[in-house]
This record gives C-alpha cells, sequence and structure tokens, in this order.
C-alpha cells in the first residue's frame, strides 16, 4: 500500500480552518477557508468512489455536494459492468477486455477513445470485486440481448446501486472524510496555469479550499435544458414529432457545472451531442415513476416493449419488434422515425398479458413470464391522460392514436400475411412473434410511446489518467474528471453492448482518478 507522509501532504479535510469574519457592523457572510490535499465536485457514484479510494489511502477528501442529498442520479443504476470479476469466473463467464473493448469500438465506430476505455474496462473487475467485498450482493448477470450476443458484463446488485452508495459514504464518513452538503463549487482555483483549489458556496457563505488535487465528478447535463438545446439534437431536429424526455430523479442537481468550469480553465470537450437514449417510454411525467415505482406505469411501460406490432405516426412498422428490450436500439429507430410509435394489441394479445405475462421484459425490473395485473389500470389512466387508447375498430384506433386509418389497417393485414407464412421479410422478426391480429372483433388497444435519456455522454476530454485536457491535448496540471463529466467514450449513443457501462465507467473512473492524484502528490508532483 502507498504511503505519503506527512510532509508531502497538506493535511487531512479538517486539518486547517479558517475563518474570516466581516467587520463589525458589515452583514457580510463569513468565508470559510481549508486546506485538503483532495477536493471532489460531487457526491454521486463517480465521486464518492473517488472519496471512497482516498480514505482506503489514508487520506482524508473533502467533497462538496450542492443537493441535500448524497447519490445523485448514482442512486438508480440497476447495476454495473465488470469484466474479469469473481463472480463472472464463479458463474462460468469469462469474457475478456478484449472482446469488450473491441465491441465497444465497433459500436462507436472508432470514434472514441480506446486508451480511456481499455482502461476503465479492465479496471471495472476491481472496482466489481471490491464493492462486492464490501457486502454489495449480486442478483445475477443479466443482459438485453439474445444470450448468444450478450458479453455478460452487467452484474445486477440486490437493492440497486442505492445500495453501493451507502456503502460508500459510510466508508468515508468513518475513515474521516468530510461530505459537504448544501455546497454547490462554483469556481476553479488557478494559479499559474495550474488548479490550486475550489470556491464553492455553503449554507453559511463562502468557502475556500486550497487543494493539491481537484477531481470533477458532476455528473453531466442532463438538467440543463440550455445546455441540451446548444448540444444534443435528437430532441429539436426538424422532423421530430416529440422531443426526448428526461428520465431523472425529480430533484435533479446535473446541470453541467463540472463541464463548464472546467471549461472555464482551458478544457477541450468531446461528444457533448450524445446521450444515453432510452425507449419506449410512456408519455407521463415523471417518467422515473415507470421505473417501478408506480406498478401501472411500471407495467405500461412494459407493455410498450412487447413484440407483436409497432408503428410510427404514419401507421407503418419501422423496427424489429423482437428487439423491443433492447432500449437503445429502440431509441435510435424511434429517433429516425421521428420520435414517436405507438404499440397495438388486439383483446388476446391483452389477455394474454394480463393473465401468463409478458414475451419481452423491462430491463431487469419487470421480467418476461411476469403477469401485466395492473393493465386494467394502466388503461384507466392512460385513457384519462391521452397516451392509452381503446376501439371498437382498428379504423377508430386508428383516428384515437392520430394515424391514417388505412395505413394501419394494410399494416395489420401486412403482418398477418407474414404470420401466416412465419417470415418477416421487412425487419426479421422472429418467428415466434409473428402472430395474427383479429380483424373481426374488437375491442383493439394502443399504447402511445415516447423516448427518454438518462444521461449525458459528452464532456471534458481526459487522459488514460483521467486528467483533464486542452483541446490540442495538453494536460491541465491537478485537475481530474471521471464519470458523465467526461467526453469521447461514445459515438453517437449509449454502447449497451457493454451493459451496465455507464455506473461502472464513473466509479471506475473515480476511483482510478484518486489513485492517480495521491500517487501524484506521493511523487511531489
Amino acid at each position: 500500500m502507498m504511503k505519503i507522509t506527512r510532509r508531502q501532504l497538506l493535511g487531512s479535510a479538517a486539518a486547517t480552518a479558517a475563518v474570516v469574519a466581516a467587520p463589525a457592523g458589515v452583514a457580510e457572510a463569513a468565508v470559510v477557508e481549508k486546506k485538503t490535499d483532495l477536493v471532489i465536485i460531487g457526491a454521486g457514484l463517480g465521486g464518492l468512489a473517488a472519496g471512497f479510494a482516498a480514505v482506503r489511502k489514508g487520506v482524508k477528501p473533502i467533497i462538496l455536494e450542492k443537493e441535500d442529498f448524497l447519490g445523485g442520479a448514482g442512486l438508480f443504476p440497476e447495476g454495473s459492468l465488470g469484466v474479469g470479476t469473481r463472480y463472472q469466473k464463479e458463474h462460468g463467464i469469462h469474457t475478456t477486455v478484449q472482446q469488450v473493448l473491441d465491441a465497444a469500438l465497433q459500436y462507436h465506430h472508432y470514434r472514441c477513445d480506446p486508451s480511456v476505455l481499455r482502461v476503465l474496462i479492465e479496471e471495472s473487475k476491481e472496482t466489481i470485486d471490491q464493492i462486492q467485498d464490501l457486502g454489495i450482493e449480486f442478483r445475477g448477470i443479466r443482459t438485453m440481448y439474445d444470450k448468444n450476443e450478450s458479453l455478460m458484463t452487467w452484474h445486477l446488485f440486490k437493492g440497486g446501486a442505492a445500495g453501493v452508495i451507502t456503502k460508500f459514504v459510510k466508508e468515508i464518513e468513518s475513515r474521516g472524510g468530510e461530505i459537504r452538503k448544501r455546497t454547490p463549487a462554483t469556481k476553479l482555483i488557478v494559479d499559474q496555469g495550474r488548479v490550486v483549489g475550489v470556491e464553492a458556496s455553503g449554507p453559511d457563505g463562502k468557502v475556500i479550499i486550497h487543494a493539491r488535487k481537484v477531481i470533477i465528478a458532476t455528473g453531466g447535463f442532463a438538467a440543463n435544458k440550455e445546455m441540451l438545446a446548444q448540444n444534443v439534437f435528437d430532441s429539436s431536429a426538424i422532423g421530430m414529432v416529440e422531443p426526448i424526455w428526461l428520465r431523472g430523479p425529480v430533484v435533479d442537481g446535473r446541470t453541467g457545472d463540472g463541464i463548464r468550469m472546467a471549461q472555464l480553465v482551458g478544457a477541450g470537450l468531446a461528444g457533448m451531442h450524445t446521450v444515453a437514449g432510452n425507449a419506449p417510454y410512456l408519455p407521463d411525467n415523471p417518467p422515473i415513476k415507470q421505473f417501478g415505482e408506480i406498478p401501472e406505469l411500471t407495467q405500461g411501460r412494459c407493455a410498450l416493449a412487447q413484440p407483436w406490432l409497432w408503428v410510427d405516426h404514419t401507421g407503418r412498422r419501422f423496427f424489429n419488434e423482437s428487439r423491443g428490450s433492447v432500449f437503445v436500439d429502440v431509441y435510435n429507430a424511434m429517433t429516425s422515425a421521428g420520435g414517436v410509435s405507438y404499440t397495438i394489441f388486439d383483446q388476446e394479445k391483452m389477455d394474454r398479458l394480463i393473465n401468463k405475462g409478458a414475451v419481452l421484459p423491462f430491463n431487469a425490473i419487470v421480467l418476461a413470464g411476469t403477469p401485466l395485473k395492473e393493465l386494467p389500470k394502466t388503461w384507466k389512466v392512460g385513457m384519462e391522460r391521452g397516451w392509452a387508447f381503446k376501439a371498437d375498430t382498428i379504423e377508430e384506433l386508428a383516428l384515437q392514436i392520430g394515424v391514417p386509418p388505412q395505413n394501419l389497417l394494410d399494416t395489420i393485414k401486412k403482418q398477418n400475411g407474414y404470420a401466416e407464412k412465419g417470415v418477416d421479410p421487412e425487419f426479421g422478426k422472429k418467428p415466434e412473434h409473428l402472430e395474427k391480429f383479429n380483424l373481426e372483433k374488437g375491442p383493439y388497444y394502443a399504447l402511445k410511446a415516447i423516448r427518454c435519456f438518462f444521461l449525458t455522454l459528452g464532456g471534458v476530454q481526459v487522459t488514460p489518467r483521467f486528467e483533464a485536457k486542452t483541446p490540442q491535448g495538453d494536460v491541465i496540471p491537478n485537475l481530474y474528471v471521471v464519470g458523465q463529466d467526461m467526453g469521447g467514450l461514445y459515438d453517437s449513443s449509449y454502447d449497451l453492448r457493454c451493459e451496465g457501462s455507464a455506473s461502472s465507467f464513473a466509479m471506475t473512473s473515480g476511483r482510478v482518478a484518486a489513485l492517480n492524484a495521491l500517487a501524484d502528490i506521493e511523487k511531489g508532483i
């Protein structure tokens, strides 16, 4: 284990604190000044992973969090990518780093940084093994793909990533790290081209932290509408019938603070157009409530993904419905089709979902075979809110959802013909999902689908050590950037081939950045 001497360290989070009081009679808030070796901006998965790595080395970082709670969007992942983990080996999974890297590079058409990706994938083993050592249990390795396509990397946590957040916080606080909530960082302090600290705004006034190293981990800019409008064109391109919706927490502090602070000290950006898209979702606000919180909405989201018939805003098919669980493929296809779709059912299919269960799962939230008993309530709520439809005839259903009736009728007749032959010559849907619709007797049903996104994937360019870089590739001394504040790792969309990558990359980059920062302190850099 690395040893850091007293002489090399500036001191712990609580080492030095000076309160500069305002002159008598002047109504100004106090300014708190502190010195530390490491300050971390953001207490999500990336920032807390960095803090955990630091306290394990005997260093007591200061972690700044703008919200009144910890974890941010890191509370929501179901699991994370790991390659070569103990858990995989115990379950006979032998996926290699090279396989995952090759898949990622191919998925992104090589328009991503291979050296950074390699570190993230190689180090994912240690990330998963460490949190397992903390007592996190897994409920399996799942996949959105058929087994013959999957790399089997997605380690699902019992209780989700919220349990990981809890473990990190407990370890950081018990080992002397300082977490300051309601203290947003406002500015990086620079001296002769080197980042030497952070200015922040605390509940009681200004906070100035002098630090040898700074890690930015603010989670991207998913909740910043202005930055989204400037950079993400999936929502605003001509021909988009519906914009993309944010499937984020109700309170969401991901407003691009870290990216903008890094820019102001010369950092270059990459991939700012890229989001982690997820579809289909019911257009019910906030979409996060479909993520398990409200049964009729969660089961309605699962019903949207069923493989029998999807149509676009013209009443025509646009996608291989057998891939309805591969949410990034769905997102991309819906984007090409104008941003909206409708899933169609007849009474027999509706009854089967309610009594026998879903054919395709909704992530790891509603598994295949789960009876969707809440669907009657889904339709009651959805018809009131304008996204669920029911009609006695196909033509009437088409008018309700706003597509040309003849187009929808022709589409269903074509689908019935494919079912009779057992072959889908348009999109290659699996034969077992080619089922006829009863055109003689209603009622018929439809659910409206929209696209969501849950992360932005663009940000600051970094080295394989997670040091911030200028547009010319020069390192900005003492500044590290991790998690969704990094850019240049994704081409046009989230990489579901490497399932669980975003949360894994956040934890891994946070941990490795902290270790690199402390190693540099030890060397006197």
